[in-house]
């Protein structure tokens, strides 16, 4: 059994910038709550996607919960949920006592099909907001999903907390709706060990969810709160490591892409592999490498086999729509996504991965197929 080999681990820079921004931090005393670190880096990710304000938050959890507040989401409201993501995604709408109904996924894309949106649309007109997920690095067909919610006047919120960037027509994914959420967990693009970011080009409603996010204390003298609010502003220590983080952002995506096309160099030809889609219009960050299987060899069998060797794999997201605490949550489409989760696996795309451990996941992976 060899070292082992991750998922995808944290990964500071070689050069220390994180250190940089931490250790000015401590040397000012500015450790919390707030600091020029928040500042700079909300300005420094706004800029970088080319968005017109931001907030640091402590996760992209409580960021997509305050944009369903900023969007005006209220107890009863209906939103729409892509079915085929992580809990983080549908949890902040209960957070709101609004009611979720999933959308499915179509092949083309992996994330929400607009067949099914306008489908859900059309029962549900009454709906307030969209969340469309940016799954594992890969742009929704977002011109068909923004057509769609202008015309029924309703807010879009894009999670984009795996596709930092990733780039749709050009232009990074988390800028096409009204809000859009990044997320810095430690299995992310880049980390801040924890945390989370808002964008939008309405800046009003970004101060609100600042104000939000400080327990929204009023301007007084005194501890006067005239709204509820929340702890959700991220540290300064913990911006800092962001700040350092952005500078590599670029070396990132640029590695996760030479570890995707390494995989499917390798094993696209063997017997019922697919890789995740590939779109002209679509650049994605390649987060993690994914692929479905349609043959004698099944995930649970590449899983168990890499887990043997101490390397780390993970199944598809399984649909929220099929997950307990949702299952009597409407559904809107086929079974694409049930499809993707049953027969998908995401392999180890750890940025810290050299070209050995990459030969390594692939000859265990194609002993499978000699067997």
């Amino acid at each position: 059994m060899g070292d082992r080999i991750f998922l995808s681990s944290p990964h500071m820079s070689d050069e220390g910038y994180e250190m940089e921004y931490v250790k000015e931090a401590f040397d000012t005393n500015w450790i919390a709550p707030l600091g020029e670190n928040v500042n700079g880096f909300e300005k420094e990710l706004a800029t970088k996607v080319g968005a017109k304000s931001a907030a640091a938050l402590t996760s992209g959890t409580g960021a997509l919960h305050l944009a369903l507040r900023a969007a005006g989401v209220e107890e009863g409201d209906i939103v729409f949920c892509q079915t085929l993501t992580f809990s983080a995604t549908a949890n902040p709408i209960i957070y709101q006592n609004a009611i979720p109904v999933f959308i499915d996924s179509d092949y083309a894309t992996w994330n929400m099909c607009p067949k099914a949106l306008e489908e859900a649309f059309q029962k549900y007109p009454e709906v307030k907001a969209v969340i469309v997920v940016h799954l594992y690095g890969l742009s929704a067909d977002m011109d068909k999903i923004v057509e769609l919610c202008k015309k029924h006047n309703v807010v879009l919120i894009e999670d984009a907390a795996e596709s930092l960037g990733t780039y749709y027509k050009g232009k990074h994914t988390g800028t096409f709706g009204d809000y859009g959420i990044f997320s810095f967990n430690g299995n992310k693009i880049i980390t801040t060990s924890g945390g989370g970011m808002l964008v939008s080009d309405n800046e009003e409603r970004i101060a609100k969810v600042r104000f939000w996010a400080t327990q929204s204390r009023d301007p007084a003298r005194h501890y006067q709160h005239s709204e509820l609010g929340f702890n959700y502003r991220m540290s300064n220590v913990v911006a800092g490591i962001g700040r350092g983080q952005l500078k590599v952002l670029d070396q990132r995506v640029e590695k996760k892409k030479y570890i995707y096309e390494f995989y499917n160099r390798e094993l696209s030809d063997l017997d019922g592999v697919e890789f995740m889609p590939s779109n002209e219009w679509d650049n994605p960050n390649y987060w993690l490498s994914s692929m479905t299987l349609n043959g004698k060899v099944r995930p649970i069998d590449i899983m168990e086999a890499l887990g043997e060797q101490n390397i780390e794999s993970r199944p598809i997201w399984k649909p929220m729509h099929l997950q307990p605490f949702f299952e009597k949550c409407d559904f809107v489409g086929t079974d694409v996504s049930e499809k993707l989760f049953k027969n998908g696996i995401c392999l180890p795309s750890d940025t810290k991965m050299n070209d050995e451990d990459l030969k390594r996941v692939v000859e265990i992976v194609k002993e499978l197929w000699v067997k």
